[in-house]
């Protein structure tokens, strides 16, 4: 029964804000204040460079993939290993720590998917990658990664319950792009 701590847990994990962390700590300004305002790792890209950018991408991975990984470690049922990811994600997404507004969830989408299957979320690097490649969009290239996520869980794990909880996160970043997706619409996004 104790297992259950695990959602608990991992929400707290998912509210520590890596951008706001990391910019504090290389003396950077407030991710919530500057470019999009978002306290993620493309924004913290456009005013504190790559390295700030990775550490951030590192650190909102590794919150999405931590809490998972110990699930796995204690071979919960797939359903609490599912919400146990999706409680990470969401604590990205509405941070206690931060007056519930966080990221957009990509790399937090990234993690989990990691710690549910590592070729699931492999799959997900490989598609952006691809796809920024092409196209050199990012929120395009994390629109489409995340889009293709539960046909990729389907077919890497056969597994419903996973493939419910990829659909989750991609309609979420799907929401939480919803301006991103209008830029892109117009032709207005960088």
């Amino acid at each position: 029964m104790m297992e259950w701590l695990l959602v608990p847990v991992a929400y707290l994990t998912g509210s520590v804000c890596s951008a706001i962390i990391v910019c504090r700590l290389m003396g950077l300004p407030d991710p919530r204040e500057q470019g999009s305002g978002n306290p993620g790792a493309t924004n913290v890209m456009r005013f504190g460079g790559k390295k700030a950018a990775a550490i951030t991408l590192l650190g909102d991975s590794l919150k999405g993939l931590i809490p998972v990984y110990v699930a796995q470690w204690l071979n919960v049922p797939v359903e609490l290993l599912v919400l146990t990811g999706l409680a990470a994600f969401l604590g990205h997404l509405f941070p206690v720590f931060f007056g519930f507004k966080g990221g957009k969830g990509v790399a937090t989408t990234i993690g989990v998917l990691l710690g549910w299957s590592w070729w699931l979320g492999l799959a997900m690097v490989a598609t952006w990658l691809l796809m920024y490649k092409v196209g050199r969009i990012s929120s395009l290239s994390a629109l489409i990664a995340s889009a293709l996520s539960p046909i990729y869980a389907w077919f890497i794990t056969g597994n419903s319950v996973i493939v419910i909880g990829a659909v989750v996160m991609t309609a979420l970043l799907l929401w939480r792009h919803k301006s991103n997706i209008q830029r892109l619409l117009s032709g207005q996004e960088t």
